[in-house]
């Protein structure tokens, strides 16, 4: 641009491993059925269980995400 100002950018797809982290977040900042408050992930609900357990195999990439 002439003027120096950076033109907006098209945010692109959402990395597989910080998308599954925000799914949990997002669920123990709303649930009352044990995640909120807790001190570890593994003490909440099954829900919030099964979304810490997505995002720890995503992290590994066990789940044929690629390298």
């Amino acid at each position: 641009m002439a003027d120096g100002r950076m033109g907006a950018t098209v945010r692109g797809a959402e990395i597989p491993m910080l998308r599954a982290y925000r799914l949990w977040f997002e669920h123990t900042r709303k649930c009352d059925g044990g995640c909120k408050g807790t001190a570890k992930a593994q003490d909440g609900c099954g829900v919030g269980r099964e979304l810490w357990g997505t995002y720890r195999l995503t992290r590994i990439r066990k789940n044929g995400a690629a390298p």
